[in-house]
């Protein structure tokens, strides 16, 4: 990784991964990208990161929960949340869990560029 600030995506669609990725790479950032929970769980140290760009349905889990046992552990990095299943009682709920955008795939790439420059800024 260079020296510039870096994103963590977790998607189980490899499509989403590497077009998340190569927008991120466009405007600046890093990324290291995590095809489920499970990867991202076993990935260690998340502190070098601005911000988790989270996928609400990961094969079977919870984007949402992953996000509750990360707060539990100590882990307090702004979330994006991203999901293609929007309706009005995930987005409550994936507002109540503390998340800085909410976005419905397909999203624009200002859309999730502006919530991650804000984490970057630690203004999130």
């Amino acid at each position: 990784m260079s020296n510039r600030k870096l994103v963590l995506v977790v998607d189980d669609d490899p499509g989403i991964l590497r077009g998340l990725s190569r927008l991120l790479n466009r405007h600046g950032y890093d990324s290291k990208v995590f095809q489920s929970a499970e990867a991202f769980e076993d990935c260690g140290d998340v502190s070098t990161a601005i911000c988790i760009v989270l996928d609400i349905q990961l094969d079977g889990r919870s984007g949402i929960e992953l996000r509750y046992r990360l707060s539990s552990a100590g882990v307090s990095l702004p979330v994006i949340y991203i999901t293609a299943n929007d309706n009005d009682s995930v987005r409550s709920a994936a507002i109540k869990s503390g998340c800085i955008a909410y976005l419905t795939k397909p999203f624009s790439a200002a859309s999730l560029l502006e919530p991650v420059a804000r984490a970057a800024a630690g203004l999130a």
